[in-house]
């Protein structure tokens, strides 16, 4: 059996990284590829690891209560860790696994130098690099040091770092094992990392090489600054040479030492240009085979180039699947909708059937394709108009990726094409009627949907479900729904644009905007205070709702006193509101009425920082400030020249933007109802298969698309391996940060804002709603921890209306994400709140609990001392 615990480099490739680990088999792979020249060597197969994690029982112990700790908790994991390496590395080496490598290392060079590696199962994988989990040693020497040095490669499994890596990661450790790649030590004249995709902007037609003196570890290690160059089409096409002070060379007895480099060399390139196209053009052959951009080692020896390591870029945001080689460009859909997280396949396949536009998925985000829009002149005009309105850092991104020589083609305008992206085609009359009509229409709507699909299981709900979306797509892109709310959003322009020019003033339409009438989103969170004023006369429910943790709460709840009243109180917020949550254009995320719970720390918040009658008086005072600064702008411009003309073109304006800039919120409201219906009759069928053993729980079809799960109900078949694949690739898109805008080459585009009206060190976004407050900042990634005192200003990613109950209780508001229509920047408005989105790393940037200024009405936020 000894033969299992030693196989040969070159007999090895990237199907076996259960048997030698991922970096064992990725370089098995290398080693069989012509033109590439790989270190010979060996692999000590994860079969050695196991056997002697078997054979030491005190480890499995230790295990079970390493799985059984905080991720957080770093003394108890640093104390456990420890005590595992040390058990683990005092191990000897049974005797006929001891002979198995001491033969392989006959057979190559008993006494040759060698780089001892670690190569763990769940390393170097699509999803996750674990680039620097597990120890390498370097010029090891000799049988006896080998051997010792392959049970600290096993050891590092459980350093610290590995550790905590795979339990923030949610990967059992006992499901990770560890191989050992024992190969020939090469001695270089230098050496460094290829990337060959660009790792700072994702573009994958650039590749980027750092190179030093001497062996690697020197820029691993951090011990120098490379030399940076960057190749394009079989060019440099950019370089900065570094001063290289030291290097890291091995010493004739084994080990290594830093050595001071001659000052005369220190400035001259590691490698010349030549060489760096060369070895480019082994990285492309590289990434062919591996099918994905690559993170490779290399070392020059003699002007000919070793392969010592290739693993894939796991930091890159994917690009769209496309079946033509042409350029594209994408606009990110989660900007536009406060949502930047990863969707579950059925969310994003469930929002492709029901949107507008034509969308396409990548890292588990939605994108829109605007390349034809951007080729014409004249629909450039109007998209990069439009969305410069909304956010000025995709505007900025286009306008980056546009001077971008040749990448979008120019295109002859096509002839009329209908009114420019978001425009209505014609003006309605300023009527309050239209929308109580379209509201109606949306709930008439509705209320058919509901009773129609009572009756529809099995392959006839997906047939329903199909011509449901027909339907509502039908009223999302209402014509008059559309020109309502391009009349909301155009008044706001015009009044915001011409107050500036007439009186000087910025930002005039958000004090004329606060409590807008029929604004479903600003009701919700007004709402939220009155089932607080039902519970604070109420000790018992209050001190019940402190504890609550079950989602079952609210049959509890009746059973105190006052807890009826409670209890029907939060049904009836659920019945009306109760669709909603984070995230809610993913159909998979949990509602309110599925887990209520997460309403209990904004209602406890609400009971303990408001009076009674708090909801009625902040939407008076909203209206009564909306009223003074109507009266107080009209009599300012008719003191002007051509002011009576003035006053009365802005009256007609305001009453516009009054009538019109509520119903903004009501068709996303109307959308997230279906959705709730939708959901509910697909968990209905996801139940269905669950009882006929064809999944082993419902919330598995989350991880199916739409049309997946449609075919998974028609034949009474899953692909397990296909759900587990998806789970994991959800998981390792948490890790990746989706770009405004994304190019087919990669490229992912942030954007900036071009601006020198800023003091120093302020953090720059997009003044949304005007107004400046200080305060102390809270920094909340997810709702249901919020913990907020009055005149706190929330500071989170993003924010969809779900939040909008929070807003009642704050004084300002900071986000990463966001424009001037969104629904933050909506609710903002209506309730007065200065704010600023768009700030870029802002729930970085700002910790919790420190003071900071918002400046709502210039866009920027400074932290105070």
């Amino acid at each position: 059996m000894t033969e299992q615990y030693v196989l040969d480099l070159q007999d090895v490739d990237e199907t076996q990284v259960a048997v030698v680990g991922g970096k064992g088999a990725h370089l098995g792979g290398l080693s069989r590829l012509e033109g590439i020249r790989v270190p010979g060597g060996f692999c000590v197969t994860t079969d050695a690891f196991r056997r002697i994690m078997a054979e030491t029982p005190s480890i499995d112990d230790r295990l079970d209560q390493l799985a059984r700790l905080n991720p957080d908790d770093r003394e108890a994991i640093r104390t456990l860790s420890t005590q595992i390496r040390r058990t683990i590395e005092g191990i000897a080496v049974p005797g006929d696994l001891a002979a198995a490598i001491t033969r392989a290392l006959a057979r190559i060079g008993e006494q040759s130098a060698y780089a001892v590696r670690s190569s763990a199962t769940a390393e170097d994988l699509p999803t996750a690099s674990f680039a620097g989990q597990q120890d390498t040693y370097l010029n090891v020497v000799g049988p006896t040091a080998i051997l010792q040095h392959v049970g600290r490669c096993w050891a590092s499994l459980f350093t610290e770092r590995a550790v905590t890596y795979r339990q923030r990661n949610g990967i059992d450790h006992r499901t990770v094992h560890m191989a050992v790649v024992v190969q020939q030590m090469v001695f270089p004249h230098a050496a460094g990392i290829l990337f060959t995709a660009d790792p700072v902007t994702g573009n994958r037609k650039v590749a980027t090489v750092d190179a030093g003196f001497g062996l690697g570890e020197a820029l691993v290690s951090g011990l120098v600054n490379p030399d940076v160059f960057k190749v394009r089409r079989g060019a440099v096409v950019a370089k900065a040479i570094a001063a290289k002070q030291r290097a890291v060379h091995a010493l004739p007895a084994g080990g290594t030492q830093e050595v001071a480099i001659d000052p005369q060399r220190q400035e001259q390139p590691a490698l010349t240009d030549a060489q760096v196209v060369r070895l480019v053009q082994l990285g492309r052959r590289i990434e062919a085979h591996f099918g994905r951009p690559q993170d490779i080692e290399w070392c020059l020896v003699d002007d000919d180039f070793r392969i010592v390591q290739s693993r894939p870029i796991t930091t890159l945001f994917p690009i769209p699947e496309t079946d033509d080689q042409e350029n594209h460009v994408y606009v990110s859909v989660g900007h536009q909708q406060m949502m930047t997280d990863p969707m579950k396949p059925l969310g994003f396949s469930m929002w492709q059937l029901t949107a507008m536009a034509s969308m396409h998925e990548a890292g588990g985000r939605l994108f829109v394709d605007v390349t034809r829009r951007l080729a014409s002149p004249a629909s450039r005009a109007a998209l990069l108009d439009v969305m410069g309105r909304g956010d000025p850092l995709v505007r900025d991104a286009l306008e980056t990726v546009l001077d971008h020589d040749d990448f979008v083609r120019s295109l002859p305008d096509a002839g009329p094409a209908g009114p420019p992206v978001g425009r209505a085609a014609t003006p309605i009359e300023t009527d309050p009627a239209i929308v109580t009509e379209l509201i109606e229409r949306s709930q008439a709507s509705i209320a058919a949907l509901e009773r129609d699909i009572r009756t529809k299981a099995g392959p006839a709900l997906f047939d329903f479900l199909l011509e449901a979306f027909q339907e509502h797509k039908r009223v999302v892109s209402d014509p008059l729904s559309m020109q309502a709310i391009m009349a909301g959003m155009e008044a706001t322009w015009w009044l915001n644009d011409k107050l500036q020019e007439w009186l000087g003033e910025k930002n005039a339409a958000d004090t004329l905007t606060l409590s807008a009438p029929d604004n479903i989103t600003s009701e919700m969170g007004l709402a939220l205070l009155d089932v607080a004023d039902v519970i604070r006369p109420q000790p018992e429910v209050v001190a019940f709702l402190q504890d609550v943790e079950d989602e079952g709460f609210l049959d509890e709840l009746a059973k105190l006193v006052g807890g009826a009243e409670a209890r029907d109180a939060i049904e009836a917020y659920l019945d009306r509101y109760g669709m909603r949550c984070v995230g809610e254009i993913d159909i998979t995320r949990p509602r309110w009425r599925e887990r209520p719970t997460t309403l209990v720390p904004v209602i406890l918040d609400n009971v303990r920082n408001f009076e009674p009658g708090a909801a009625e008086r902040r939407f008076e005072q909203g209206r009564q400030k909306a009223r003074e600064k109507e009266q107080d702008v009209l009599s300012r411009l008719r003191a002007l020249p051509d002011g009576d003309r003035k006053a009365d073109e802005t009256k007609r304006m305001i009453d516009r933007v009054r009538t019109f800039i509520g119903y903004r919120e009501y068709p996303k409201y109307g959308i997230i109802r279906r959705y709730f219906v939708y959901k509910q009759a697909l968990l209905e069928e996801a139940e269905r298969l669950v009882q006929a053993n064809v999944l082993p729980e419902q919330e598995d079809i989350f991880y199916l698309t739409f049309q997946e799960l449609h075919a998974a109900v028609r034949s009474n078949q899953v692909d397990d391996q296909l759900i587990q694949q998806r789970k994991d690739a959800f998981r390792s898109y948490h890790a990746l940060t989706p770009p405004r805008v994304l190019t087919s080459d990669g490229e992912a585009v942030t954007g900036a804002y071009r601006r020198d009206d800023v003091p120093a060190g302020a953090l720059i976004g997009l003044a949304v709603s005007a107004g400046t407050i200080e305060g102390r900042a809270r920094v909340i990634l997810d709702m249901a921890e919020a913990d907020l005192e009055a005149g706190d200003i929330l500071v989170t990613t993003f924010t969809d209306p779900s939040w909008s109950p929070l807003f009642v209780g704050i004084a300002g508001l900071v986000t990463e994400v966001g424009g001037l229509m969104t629904h933050g920047a909506v609710i903002a408005r209506e309730y007065g709140l200065p704010a600023v989105v768009g700030v870029e790393r802002a729930t970085r940037l700002i910790r919790d609990g420190q003071r900071i200024r918002v400046h709502g009405t210039d866009g920027y936020v400074e932290i105070l001392p």
